[in-house]
């Protein structure tokens, strides 16, 4: 163990930081800073990053490569990532993000390293995965189970699941918000947008995602302000022609791509009416709580992540029909769509706070590193044949 209070600590799986793409790097990034401000090592395994510099924002950085195929990207990276571990000093606790990791946590643990997996979500349940891939996912979360000193869940839905499915505990640490209480100015009229004149979807083109029941719903409704769409598809071809087939011919649906200019990205959050948010499969998701965060009234589909992540004030729906009520709901009373969107900005600065995050990252660290592991109970458990 580190001298003092300190430790060192090591964040391992991901694209690393800066945070350039998806909640993990955002995760790293927000606590790793935050770690690294109370005087602990943090030490970030990074892939593909236009920086290349060996420190950033008091973190270490480690730059590895990694194989440019996505099926071997993750992994091979990470499995790079264990053998520089291996030989270097061991660190007091290692957090391995994305249960795909799994198979590399023996390793560590050979190094007598004490490990937390971050589960993610349901990734066995995305489309963008073949039969192989689902198999691997659900094989590799139950290899996680058995192998990991502790298991991280971002959501008390997705704590639930590990505990139906294999009767072991977690570690409840969500993602925080960011609290944006403003935007800079005269960027949606780039877009040819007007502040509070139009609703906003941000994702990736992908059927758990619902992008296409959004718009197939905005399309039979008779709202007037136009529908953004903000996304493309890595993956999904087919899905994406599907939804450009369901805009096609109404002037009111825009669909923008993708759009990689943070600062722009957060005027179209701040000044949207709605945010439409389809996710299905994962956790406590980033965007909502960006939407959150924004002051922007939520249009969500209807699972227990998501009413839980809005304490279930908003709009839901599972199908086409609910998403045209809900635009034209929001377009009648423009003032109790502003109060919802306050609302779920009052409850993002309470309950998403990356401080908080902060603390039970570093309470989980410090437990590990005194020897505290779940391994003794979750190494011989079964998948329970009942689906979730």
């Amino acid at each position: 163990m580190s001298k003092g209070n300190a430790l060192t600590i090591a964040m391992v799986g991901t694209r690393g930081v800066p945070a350039a793409y998806g909640g993990f790097e955002t995760a790293i990034e927000e606590v790793g800073r935050r770690l690294a401000e109370r005087g602990h090592d943090v030490v970030v395994y990074t892939r593909n990053s236009e920086h290349r510099e060996k420190e950033y924002l008091g973190m270490r950085v480690v730059h590895l490569p990694a194989v440019p195929v996505k099926q071997a990207e993750t992994l091979s990276h990470t499995g790079l990532s264990t053998l520089h571990l291996m030989f270097r000093r061991r660190p007091d606790a290692t957090f391995v993000f994305n249960a795909a990791n799994s198979p590399f946590l023996p390793l560590l643990r050979l190094r007598r390293a004490r490990v937390a997996l971050h589960m993610d979500g349901l990734e066995w349940r995305r489309s963008k995965w073949g039969p192989r891939g689902k198999a691997y996912y659900r094989w590799a979360e139950q290899f996680g189970v058995r192998t990991a000193d502790a298991l991280i869940a971002d959501a008390p839905g997705i704590a639930e699941y590990y505990d139906h499915q294999f009767s072991v505990p977690t570690e409840l640490i969500r993602y925080g918000a960011p609290i944006l209480d403003s935007a800079v100015e005269g960027r949606v009229e780039e877009l040819g947008l007007t502040p509070g004149r139009y609703h906003l979807v941000v994702a990736r083109f992908e059927p758990e995602n619902h992008v296409l029941e959004i718009v197939e719903g905005y399309r039979r409704s008779s709202a007037s302000l136009p529908l953004v769409v903000v996304g493309s598809a890595p993956y999904s071809g087919e899905y994406t022609q599907r939804i450009h087939e369901a805009a096609a011919g109404d002037d009111r649906i825009r669909l923008v791509g993708g759009v990689f200019d943070q600062e722009l990205l957060d005027a179209l959050y701040v000044h949207a009416l709605t945010y439409g948010h389809g996710h299905s499969v994962g956790g406590t998701n980033p965007s909502l709580l960006r939407a959150m965060g924004a002051g922007t009234a939520v249009i969500a589909f209807d699972v227990s992540f998501n009413r839980e992540v809005l304490d279930g004030d908003g709009w839901f729906f599972t199908e086409p029909d609910a998403v045209a009520r809900a635009f034209e709901d929001a377009e009648a009373d423009a003032e109790h769509t502003g109060d919802a969107g306050a609302r779920a900005r009052d409850r993002a600065r309470v309950a998403f706070r990356w401080e908080d995050v902060a603390d039970a990252y570093e309470n989980l660290a410090r437990r590990l590193a005194a020897g505290d592991s779940v391994h003794s109970i979750a190494r011989r458990a079964r998948r329970r044949a009942a689906e979730w």
